[in-house]
């Protein structure tokens, strides 16, 4: 079974960044793509970014110019760089690796 733990996260303001990491334990973890999704109150978890086992990245559109996903494989950790928060950022984020997920780390954009 894979497991996940996700930390970085907190308060900031909006405009500020914030950068989240995503450690793995399990087998084959390089194989697969990596996910981050997130989840704000009274909404639906949404996908937030990927990264495939070859260093492929997609984006959903609202963060595609602020967020930066990456992995190292040799640590068996993802990260997410997240620049110019917003408001609408914040929320519970999750990573997800072969159809399992972290307990998530909060994240609050507010002034």
């Amino acid at each position: 079974q894979v497991q996940l733990v996700e930390s970085g996260g907190g308060l900031v303001q909006p405009g500020g960044s914030l950068r989240l990491s995503c450690a793995a334990s399990g087998n084959n973890l390089q194989t697969y793509t990596w996910f981050w999704y997130r989840q704000a109150p009274g909404k639906q978890r949404e996908f937030v970014a990927y990264i495939t086992s070859g260093g492929i990245t997609n984006y959903q559109d609202s963060v595609k110019a602020r967020f930066t996903i990456s992995r190292d494989n040799a640590k068996n950790t993802m990260s997410l760089q997240m620049n110019s928060l917003e408001p609408e950022d914040t929320g519970v984020y999750y990573c997800s690796v072969d159809a399992q997920w972290g307990p998530g780390t909060q994240v609050t954009v507010s002034s």
